[in-house]
């Protein structure tokens, strides 16, 4: 996936996020939040930071399931 691809995902989720939450949003709105996920995936000037790209991966966590 390319990067224009990539931006164009990230204003489908805006937009899909929007209308699920019953807010008005335009089209200028949606890119902007586009714009600012793709800002996020890049790396930070610390690279020792634990929070790299739009979310930090978390270990996942083992539950059992009752008897």
């Amino acid at each position: 996936m390319n990067e224009e691809d990539l931006r164009d995902c990230f204003a489908m989720f805006a937009l899909a996020g929007a209308v699920m939450a019953g807010k008005s949003r335009s089209a200028k709105d949606v890119w902007a939040i586009a714009d600012e996920m793709m800002e996020a995936r890049k790396p930070k000037e610390n690279d020792d930071e634990e929070d790299v790209g739009i979310a930090r991966a978390a270990p996942k966590r083992n539950y059992r399931r009752k008897s």
